[in-house]
């Protein structure tokens, strides 16, 4: 005869989760509305403001005044708008605003919050793929790149040329003219800004993508620039006779289908001497080590929902975007990879950043 035991309830403990289950959905709502002030430009408006009546910064929005008022409801009871209860008026903090606008640039984490609805729209796609195995391929992913491009778009613009670029020792070389490969480049925009500030240097971006290449390559068009290209490939069949001084990859490894064969060709692509930067996810592969890191359970999700599962649909090892610093420079070393230094950037709690020769 077996008997069971029913656990003891912490009741103290039960209360705190209910507590932490009710933030929780409330923050998921509010990120999606977050989403919706930055992509209708009202965090961009409220700021130019004073304290304004919901009429007035539809107004100022060129919105629908009944849908703004219930999205400012929103952001009130989630003390991100202030409001006068008196004047029925509604004020975007500064202190809020500059982590909420554009004009914030790098520091504008409402950009983020898109990704939420985003990935939220393959949920059914990545149920079935628990359920069956399997992957969601890129292409179900409608605004991926573009919403990838306008995050980075800024940090690349700050950082890339004058504090990047840098850490690889290849300034001198790059002024001179080197060859250059982009790995990874989605929409182009690392690939451009190093073709406009190196002339004498050759840069070619590869995507797996079809639809960002072409898009890139007009851009490329339309800035006049005539020392970069844009090819669609895979950097795993990279292969001799190697053509390049210097390899960049902007956290696109950890998304690979073959990371270990990418990571070879990149190798082999490289001439004797040569450099490759390698950006990435900045954490532990074990996950004991990541509890206290701030963006684990944001990672972690991102991976589950995009990362793993681009992965997968091709295949792949579904090597995760929280691979980390350990199992990172051991793939490294194994490619072929002697001389790796990992470093950080002020500012970039994101990465790290990997100067293999």
């Amino acid at each position: 005869m077996t008997t069971s035991t029913t656990p003891a309830i912490d009741s103290a403990r039960a209360e705190a989760f209910q507590g932490r289950l009710g933030s929780l959905l409330n923050d998921s709502f509010l990120a999606l509305l977050i989403s919706v002030g930055h992509r209708t430009g009202l965090f961009d408006r409220m700021c130019e403001l004073p304290p304004s009546s919901s009429e007035t910064i539809a107004r100022a929005a060129g919105l629908h005044e009944r849908y703004v008022r219930e999205w400012l409801a929103a952001m009130v009871t989630g003390r991100i708008v202030d409001y006068d209860g008196a004047r029925r008026t509604y004020q975007l903090p500064a202190e809020h605003a500059r982590l909420l606008t554009r004009a914030a640039k790098g520091d504008n984490l409402a950009v983020i919050t898109q990704i939420v609805g985003e990935l939220g729209k393959v949920e059914d796609d990545i149920v079935h793929c628990f359920r069956a195995g399997g992957g969601v391929p890129y292409e179900r992913y409608h605004r991926f790149h573009e919403l990838q491009a306008e995050l980075t778009a800024p940090v690349f613009d700050a950082t890339l040329i004058d504090a990047v670029l840098p850490m690889t020792g290849m300034l001198d070389a790059l002024r001179a003219g080197i060859s250059v490969l982009d790995v990874g480049c989605g929409l182009g925009r690392s690939t451009l800004l190093m073709a406009r500030a190196f002339p004498a240097s050759r840069f070619c971006g590869l995507d797996l993508c079809a639809d960002p290449v072409l898009r890139a390559r007009r851009a490329a068009a339309e800035a006049g620039l005539t020392n970069v290209s844009f090819e669609r490939g895979d950097a795993a069949e990279l292969a001799a006779p190697a053509r390049f001084e210097l390899v960049t990859a902007f956290d696109v490894i950890h998304d690979q289908a073959r990371p270990a064969e990418g990571l070879a060709g990149i190798r082999a692509a490289l001439r004797p001497g040569g450099t490759f930067l390698c950006v990435d996810i900045a954490a532990s592969s074990n996950l004991a080590d990541n509890l206290d890191h701030p963006l684990a359970p944001m990672l972690y999700a991102s991976s589950t929902l995009h990362c793993t599962a681009v992965s997968l649909a091709q295949g792949g090892a579904g090597l995760g975007s929280m691979w980390g610093q350990e199992l990172a420079l051991k793939m490294l070393a194994e490619a072929g990879f002697r001389d790796v230094a990992v470093q950080k950037l002020d500012g970039d709690v994101f990465n790290n950043y990997y100067i293999a020769r």
